[in-house]
């Protein structure tokens, strides 16, 4: 055996030899030295340097370059404190650093890198003869493909679910027609997570210049990750599952903030409302047709001559009028801003930018110029933080006439002619670099501008940032939308798998324009689109010029009618889908999920026709259906599900057809879940009954149930002025326990309605703290959904809602 591994060594010092004069493509060479200082490890080879140390347990950096290490800043990650225990050792051709979670082997001869389990599992490795390459400057990291490996994540991707025999490019383009299969798109976000032996782990490619991932395709040897330019610097995680991966994802890169309740609610959009009368009539619409809505989106249209920080003078010439009357009839508004400064003397934004060198240049000092909708414009460069500084406080106009919503769009940097000159050059905080490498970032950086500014302009309030263009990290600072989709049944299924990759990345307040930016909708697809629109975490109504209007009643009364009862429904969601967001805040874990997340070892749902179903929360299975299907093969995972609208029991592991009407989605929901649902309202400024209602879906398997609530619009709730219980189901012990409460928010509900599903004659002898409890036969919010029908075996009991721990029995 000795003899075969000698063989094997002096073969491969052959091929590194040969390599070493190969200057095509070169890949690190043979360790030469090392330093371990207790916490990172440096490695020089014969060709390039390499550092390695744990930010956490499970998360470790490794941080390759040709010469000498010149990056330590990112915008994507957060300054990590964590100090992990970490052992190193050197062993016979390999050293080795471990925590309690990975175990990290770098071999000698030449430096490769593999990653294990805490208990031995290979999790990742490098292509043993090509590892870490250059070709020029463009550098990549070969990864040994192995058997039945399996890859989910990577942003705003389209295509399956499963990524394997697919490539990927990150370079953030406006693409206005983008179809099912189309690459790039808005916003690149360089992470994923691979599946392999029952184990899951994570990838993460800090670096902005243009970049690919290729995951099998064109060849069988292996997958890899590459970029122009730049260094080869990526984090890789492992833990038990892909929800702690992203716990540990969201924990480099940032988490949400929690958002405004407001921006829960159903959102109206048009390119354009105009003029002012417009805007007006479609609220009061809503109102009149008592259709629940929250936010009016004001288009380019209502600036004059499309200069953001101005207000046109003819269609919107009094905008405090109009703000005034939307606030009254309980909207907020959202108003568009594009990064584009016309020039044009006596305009204030670009007379105080040019006068500031507030603009992106080129290297002669001239600032760049090019076409948007004004015309000829100037960009800021959001790299730069005077001009961050300077962009936030022009939002003062803004917030003055009582505007808390801001729309970052054709952030990519998007132009006329789609092709800015890479010699444009960026402050990059001082350091100075050029397009290349700032594209990717620009987006994310104006949506950080804008974020920073209106928070301090609000003075305690949660300002709403809406972003078209992005990076890693974009979660910190904005929402974001899947971009300029089109109205046809596969972009609707193509905009669910959107958001669903995009929360396996660590956005969780992501939708898209339902009934498509582009084109008209027919009557049955607004409804179908308007209904998966309802279990969505951002929920907004959006369609371009030269396009029928969407509102719920432009289709007619069937569609309305369709509209009218899911956005209440949504609205009856809002406790929930609020408590839902408060976790992503926490953990990073998205509103709506992924199968991958709950059943990452599950073949079946990695299926072409179940990849698209997804949980909204932690209790919904969505299961989306084209507009002219009326049934559809659904996929069940393990456990326990009940049909939303009969309250059916179906056992899970196993595929099922079921009925699609136009009126009704295929929703269900897993035993033992908990929801918890309020009246019907308006908007979120009303205040909903006095009964919460909460649904307990009997099950084995349940887990604790976080619910959450504060006075949603400040940040109090970072003084503990805010309302939460934890919500136990026990099947075993029988019983139901509400926490006490926790925090200082006055709850907004005096009693508390159970609705009890699949219990049947289960629930005997029931009691509430030792008192015996007395069922009635209430309405509920899931019987007005079905069309007023109510649903047999339910069991309903009322309970006051006191502040301390409630003991329900039976």
């Amino acid at each position: 055996m000795k003899k075969y591994l000698v063989l094997i060594t002096l073969m491969m010092g052959q091929f590194i030899s040969i390599c070493a004069q190969d200057n095509l493509s070169q890949s690190l060479g043979n360790l030469t030295s090392k330093d371990w200082d207790g916490k990172r490890l440096e490695l020089l080879t014969s060709y390039g340097k390499v550092r390695i140390y744990f930010v956490d347990e499970g998360i470790v950096r490794v941080h390759t370059v040709k010469s000498d290490f010149k990056k330590d800043f990112s915008y994507a990650v957060v300054e990590q404190t964590a100090n992990p225990k970490v052992e190193f050792s050197q062993n016979r051709g390999f050293l080795e650093l471990k925590s309690s979670l990975i175990r990290v082997q770098i071999t000698e001869r030449p430096v490769r890198i593999s990653f294990y389990s805490s208990d031995g599992q290979l999790l990742n490795e490098d292509d043993p003869s090509f590892g870490t390459s250059w070709i020029g400057n463009e550098v990549t990291t070969y990864k040994t493909l192995q058997p039945n490996e399996k890859f989910i994540g990577l942003g705003a991707k389209t295509g399956g679910l499963n990524r394997f025999g697919s490539a990927f490019v990150h370079w953030n383009t406006d693409n206005p027609n983008y179809q099912t299969y189309s690459d790039p798109l808005y916003t690149s976000i360089p992470f994923y997570m691979g599946i392999v032996n029952q184990n899951v782990y994570g990838i993460f490619f800090d670096n902005t210049w243009q970049s690919r991932f290729n995951f099998g395709a064109s060849n069988d040897r292996f997958s890899y990750f590459s970029a122009d330019g730049g260094e080869m610097d990526y984090y890789f995680f492992h833990s038990k599952s892909v929800a702690n991966i992203i716990d540990l994802y969201t924990q480099l890169t940032g988490r949400m903030n929690m958002p405004a309740l407001w921006t829960l609610g159903y959102q109206q959009c048009r390119w354009s409302y105009t003029p002012d009368t417009d805007v007006l009539n479609v609220a009061k619409t809503f109102r009149s047709k008592q259709i629940p809505a929250d936010v009016m989106y004001l288009d380019i249209d209502y600036m004059d001559a499309y200069k953001i920080f101005t207000w046109h003078p003819k269609n919107f010439s009094n905008p405090k009028q109009l703000l005034t009357d939307l606030k009254e009839m309980g909207f907020h508004t959202t108003v568009i801003v594009d990064p584009g400064i016309k020039v044009e003397k006596g305009y204030h934004a670009y007379e105080d930018g040019l006068k500031k060198n507030l603009f992106a240049v080129y290297p002669d000092g001239t600032p760049f110029t090019a076409q948007v909708w004004p015309g000829w414009c100037h960009f800021p460069d959001f790299t730069n933080p005077e001009a961050r500084l300077w962009w936030g406080n022009l939002f003062g106009g803004y917030v003055d006439l009582g505007i808390e919503g801001f729309w970052n769009d054709m952030n990519e940097i998007a132009t006329w002619g789609q092709q800015v000159p890479s010699l444009v050059q960026f402050g990059w905080e001082g350091k100075k670099t050029t397009y290349l490498e700032a594209k990717n970032m620009y987006g994310m950086q104006m949506a950080r501008s804008t974020f920073e500014g209106t928070r301090k302009l609000l003075n305690g309030k949660r300002p709403f940032v809406l972003t078209r263009a992005g990076f890693a990290g974009l979660q910190r600072y904005s929402a974001l939308w899947t971009g300029d989709n089109q109205a046809h049944d596969e972009h609707m299924l193509l905009g669910v798998r959107l958001v669903n990759t995009l929360g396996l990345s660590g956005i969780s307040q992501v939708g898209y324009d339902v009934a498509g930016f582009i084109g008209n909708a027919t009557p049955e697809l607004y409804s179908r689109w308007i209904s998966l629109g309802a279990f969505s975490p951002f929920f907004r109504g959006h369609t371009a010029k030269n396009t029928v209007r969407s509102e719920p009643w432009s289709y007619g009364e069937e569609p309305e009618a369709i509209a009218k009862k899911y956005i209440s429904f949504h609205y009856n969601l809002i406790p929930y889908i609020y408590s839902a967001f408060k976790q992503s805040t926490q953990s990073g874990l998205p509103v709506q999920r992924s199968l991958a997340i709950d059943y990452t070892f599950d073949e079946k749902i990695f299926r072409p026709a179940f990849e698209n179903q997804y949980l909204f929360g932690p209790a919904f299975l969505v299961a989306p259906v084209t507009s002219d299907q009326k049934a559809v093969e659904v996929y069940f995972p393990e456990g326990k599900w009940y049909n939303l609208y009969d309250d059916r029991m179906i056992e899970g592991n196993h595929e099922q057809f079921v009925e699609a009407p136009l009126h009704r989605l295929p929703v269900f929901v897993k035993g033992g879940s908990i929801i918890p649902m309020q009246s019907v309202v308006q908007n979120t400024n009303e205040k909903p009954d006095e009964t919460l209602e909460m649904h307990v879906y009997n099950g084995k398997q349940s887990e604790p149930y976080s619910w959450y609530d504060d006075d949603g619009s400040t940040y109090e709730f970072e003084k503990g002025c805010y309302y939460q219980r934890n919500i136990v189901f026990d099947d075993k012990a029988k019983s139901l326990v509400i926490s006490k409460v926790e925090g200082s928010f006055a709850g907004r509900f005096t009693n508390i309605r159970f609705v009890m599903h699949g219990f049947g004659d289960e629930l005997k002898d029931l009691k509430s703290d030792n008192k015996k409890i007395s069922f009635d036969n209430s309405v509920t919010f899931i019987d007005i959904l079905n069309d007023g029908k109510k649903m047999d075996n339910l069991r309903i009991f009322t309970i006051e809602n006191t502040e301390n721990q409630i003991n329900i029995t039976w």
